[in-house]
């Protein structure tokens, strides 16, 4: 499974002193795996790909919030 191998690079992958244009591009491709990932689990019903889609969501959320910043109170 070349899709999950890709996942788990992904997941595994530096995101420090990354730029905005970085940032960006890494949050389509958690998105994209995440949705590709999703179309096989809806086949197969695998707890371990649902718990991967999890941990891809979970670095891409922590990518998003980066981007958008802090809220200013």
């Amino acid at each position: 499974m070349e899709l999950i191998l890709e996942a788990i690079e992904f997941e595994k992958r530096k995101m420090s002193n990354m730029s905005t244009s970085d940032r960006v591009s890494a949050s389509r491709e958690a998105k994209s795996l995440i949705l590709r990932i999703n179309e096989i689990y809806k086949q197969s019903k695998d707890s371990n790909l649902m718990d991967l889609m999890k941990r891809l969501t979970e670095k891409k959320r922590k990518i998003e919030k980066r981007l958008k910043g802090t809220p200013l109170v």
